[in-house]
């Protein structure tokens, strides 16, 4: 089990990679965009994502966004034939464990939205291994399988529909990328969402635990990370493309952000591929 508070992004450090045992992260804040089984998905505070054994997890720019999370991975059993199994630890009878490994095994929806009951059990998880007072292993194992459980049914509700973020806001993040060029005001994507400025503020801070112009932000310097893997575009052009106003604003934005100033970050790039 794991736990990670990044306050700054970080570039090349969430490579895409396959491990053993289910994998399950709970995003506390901020905004993720990372890639299970190859496919693209975004997390926003309270989504969970779900990988198997042997899927492919990370993101596909090797980067680590602003947030924190928490994660935990379980061991299960693999018979040659048959879906996956939870070990004895988990204290599920023969036929409901084996119920859960098919379930997860039939799997098709990796992200899970606002599964706020996760963040708990990690919590009571988390807790436990801390302390350790007597008993610790038994309730880890208890909470362990019940993560499981929570996990199977919250499956069983949702159906994935390119998630379950309000539409309206990745309409909003659809028209944003589509002119990051232009000079965004807080008021003018407040009505572009048929919103109050100040409920638009509340909103945004609620779903990704950013302001609306930190939210921007990190949209642009996604963006940025992406044309700075093009060496044919100047790094001026990039800094007008993604709505900075000079170069020298996304060069000191860009660094207080990843730790590199963006020649930098191409220079690496280019030096490593």
């Amino acid at each position: 089990m794991g736990a990670k508070k990044n306050g700054a992004i970080q570039l090349d450090a969430f490579p895409t990679a396959t491990g053993e045992g289910i994998r399950i992260y709970y995003i506390i804040e901020g905004r993720f965009e990372w890639c299970i089984d190859h496919q693209p998905y975004i997390f926003y505070p309270g989504d969970v994502a779900l990988v198997l054994p042997g899927n492919a997890f990370g993101s596909d720019k090797g980067i680590l966004e602003i947030g924190a999370f928490t994660w935990i991975q379980l061991r299960l059993q693999k018979p040659a034939n048959g879906p996956m199994l939870p070990g004895a630890w988990s204290g599920l009878s023969e036929s409901e464990g084996a119920a859960i490994g098919k379930i997860l095994s039939l799997n098709r929806s990796p992200a899970l939205s606002r599964f706020s009951e996760a963040g708990k059990i990690l919590k009571c998880i988390h807790a436990e291994l801390l302390g350790q007072e007597i008993g610790y292993q038994a309730r880890v194992n208890h909470q362990a399988a019940e993560l499981l459980i929570q996990t199977t049914r919250q499956m069983t509700r949702q159906s994935y529909s390119g998630r379950d973020f309000p539409k309206t806001f990745m309409h909003l993040e659809k028209m944003l990328r589509q002119n990051l060029a232009h000079q965004w005001a807080v008021e003018e994507m407040a009505a572009m969402v048929g919103m109050s400025t100040t409920l638009f503020n509340e909103r945004v801070k609620s779903y990704s635990g950013f302001t609306p112009i930190n939210y921007l932000i990190n949209i642009r310097i996604s963006e940025a990370i992406k044309l700075l893997k093009r060496p044919e575009i100047s790094v001026t052009d990039i800094a007008l493309d993604t709505g900075f106003y000079s170069s020298q604003h996304f060069s000191t934005t860009f660094k207080k952000l990843t730790g590199f100033r963006p020649s930098e970050y191409r220079k690496n790039h280019l030096r490593n591929k």
